[in-house]
């Protein structure tokens, strides 16, 4: 299989992206965003899905982290995107369920071509490392936007806005890790023969 490796930046009047992915690599990463939490998470994705990364960001934080974290997902699922391809030969389908400490999440994506979230919040507190909690479910629609995948998170329980997101951070990976898994096969995994 050719290396999956893709690239995308973008530039508006609010934000200033770049991103580099490579699916198969070894979750090394290089994150700065300017927003340290979101830093700590995108290296958690990178590492618990074994993906190389290095993203920067500069972006209109003086305003709030909305628009910096919005254009990173967006950002962030071109390029990954871009490097599976045609997705031949994929198992297209990954989940996952992670705890961290009192905290639980579950996330199922599938990189069927059609974005969707599904994103049950109900215990997540108003404000998490500063930001409203809002903050999160936009990254993730723009996220599966972008990415063109489905993505179903469902923050079980908790009570620490840290851990929760953590635990999603971790269990996205996992299940990214597990739906880009190569299987050898030259076909698509889809019984239509395409992934549109």
């Amino acid at each position: 299989m050719a290396k999956r490796f893709g690239a995308y930046s973008r530039e508006t009047g609010e934000t200033r992206v770049a991103v580099e992915i490579t699916i198969d690599g070894k979750g090394n990463a290089a994150i700065d965003t300017g927003f340290g939490f979101a830093d700590h998470m995108l290296n958690l994705l990178a590492f618990w899905a074994g993906f190389d990364l290095n993203l920067t960001c500069r972006g209109d934080l003086e305003v709030d982290a909305h628009h910096t974290l919005e254009d990173v997902a967006i950002c962030l699922g071109e390029a990954f995107r871009q490097a599976l391809g045609e997705r031949v030969g994929i198992e297209r389908v990954g989940d996952a369920r992670v705890p961290m400490d009192e905290a639980l999440c579950d996330v199922v994506v599938d990189l069927s071509g059609r974005p969707y979230l599904v994103y049950r919040e109900d215990v997540l507190p108003p404000v998490i490392a500063g930001e409203e909690k809002d903050l999160w479910r936009e990254f993730f629609k723009s996220l599966a936007i972008s990415a063109r995948m489905n993505l179903h998170i469902h923050f079980v329980y908790g009570q620490n806005g840290h851990h929760l997101v953590e635990a999603a951070f971790k269990a996205l990976g996992l299940a990214l890790r597990r739906a880009t898994a190569a299987h050898g096969s030259s076909r698509v995994p889809s019984t239509k023969g395409s992934l549109d």
